[in-house]
């Protein structure tokens, strides 16, 4: 009887042994898991520093690239006619002005660059900043791609561009020609035949044929310093820095809920309890974002931040209107 029972406990033994089920509590191991949502797994003070916020644009180097002039006031625009020239003007070419309450506003060709078209009609009226003339850099520049969302970005933010060859020089400054602007095709009207009443016409120089502008996306056109050595169609990066802040209080990304304009963190109290407090977000360099307003800078804030409350479903069905006193 004594050797049936321990037969019968040894057999239960191997049977949980083989289920996992009689493991020491030394020898058991648990998995682990992640911690719930709104879990506070650190905190962060706020800090200060400078920031910068850059745009990176992947470009190539391109030879004689076009570029668009805009007009400069809104108004009615009336062109020059402009000869092809024999070389690379060394002085800026005047080919259009812009007129507003009787006065001229001119559009001139930079040096080292050639008018390639006209981008709307004579004496048609424009507003201030829409391209209305194309122009030819002679030599090497640097041409990156924008999309939608860059343009708005980058708009206002040219003065600062810096440019990388892949594998090759850099980062050296990259002068912006023109505008960022998509361009239409260009036209380049026939010089009028000479006035043969004129008691002298006028002398015409030789040149060689101008071919219009073909249109173009929008796009960033830069030219870089004149010792950088470039080959044409090799890769570049081209680097915008969009805004500039200086010792402003930032937190990490993390820790903060939205990246734009208003936003939201949860400060740890002394007793270990959360507020969610509404902040006004600034620049980020996509590591830390700037708080503008909503904290002191003495807070303690936890992090991950907190998570943002999800959309009421609406009952109502497509097309039902709530009933009076409904909704209130």
């Amino acid at each position: 009887m004594r050797t049936r029972l321990l037969l019968g406990t040894c057999a239960v033994a191997a049977i949980g042994l083989a289920m996992g089920s009689c493991t020491s509590p030394a020898d058991r191991t648990d998995n682990p898991s992640l911690a719930a949502r709104g879990t506070t797994v650190t905190t962060v003070k706020p800090s200060r520093q400078d920031l910068t916020n850059r745009l990176s644009l992947t470009g190539k180097v391109t030879i004689n690239p076009v570029f668009g002039l805009v007009a400069p006031v809104a108004g009615q625009v009336r062109f020059l006619t402009v000869s092809a020239p024999t070389a690379t003007p060394t002085r800026p070419t005047r080919v259009a002005s812009v007129w507003a309450n009787g006065k001229a506003h001119h559009v001139e060709v930079p040096a080292g660059a050639t008018f390639a078209g006209r981008l709307v009609d004579d004496r048609a009226t424009v507003t201030a900043g829409m391209p209305i003339v194309s122009a030819k850099h002679a030599g090497y520049g640097l041409v990156a791609d924008i999309d939608g969302a860059q343009a708005y970005k980058i708009v206002d933010a040219l003065a600062d561009v810096r440019a990388q060859i892949k594998n090759g020089p850099g980062p050296f400054a990259c002068a912006v020609l023109g505008t960022i602007a998509a361009l239409p095709a260009g036209t380049v009207p026939d010089e009028p035949e000479p006035d043969p009443s004129a008691s002298a016409p006028p002398r015409r120089l030789p040149g060689q044929p101008q071919t219009p502008s073909e249109p173009t996306g929008m796009r960033l056109v830069c030219v870089p310093p004149a010792d950088v050595k470039l080959i044409n169609g090799v890769s570049a990066t081209v680097e915008v820095v969009t805004a500039k802040a200086s010792n402003v209080l930032v937190l990490p990304v993390e820790a903060v809920a939205g990246r734009q304009g208003a936003g939201k963190v949860d400060v740890v109290r002394p007793d270990g309890s959360r507020e969610t407090r509404d902040v006004v977000l600034g620049l980020s360099d996509g590591k830390v974002i700037e708080i503008r307003s909503g904290l002191t800078g003495d807070e303690t804030i936890a992090v991950p931040g907190p998570n943002l409350p999800t959309a009421k479903p609406n009952n109502n069905g497509p097309g039902d209107l709530p009933m009076p006193g409904e909704g209130k």
